[in-house]
């Protein structure tokens, strides 16, 4: 829980907007945790990805990858245990993740 309430505070930081946490554990085993966020462009979105990066390395927060870092449309965020969505807003709205993910949880942090 604590490492999902210190992503969202790293993304509100930078300006990151609708920020959604959806705990998927119980619907596939790819990761307990989305977070899904939107930049305003994706200038913006590969700050972000940076910056998280970034800070949670200084934090001994283990990434496993990242992808999408060079279109900046949808960077995906791997933590192993949380996976990081930072979308544009056209991009969140064609993909619609959390439409796919309806049964899991939203979190509040």
């Amino acid at each position: 829980m604590e490492k999902l309430k210190l992503i969202k505070e790293l993304l509100e930081n930078k300006k990151a907007e609708d920020i959604v946490i959806l705990d998927v554990s119980k619907l596939t085993n790819l990761a307990d945790y989305f977070v899904i966020a939107t930049a305003n462009s994706t200038t913006h979105a590969r700050a972000l990805a940076d910056y998280l990066e970034e800070e949670l390395e200084k934090r001994g927060i283990e990434i496993d990858h990242i992808e999408g870092k060079d279109y900046g449309h949808w960077i995906l965020i791997d933590l192993i245990d949380t996976i990081v969505h930072i979308f544009t807003p056209e991009t969140r709205e064609y993909y619609g993740l959390e439409w796919i993910w309806a049964d899991a949880k939203k979190m509040e942090v």
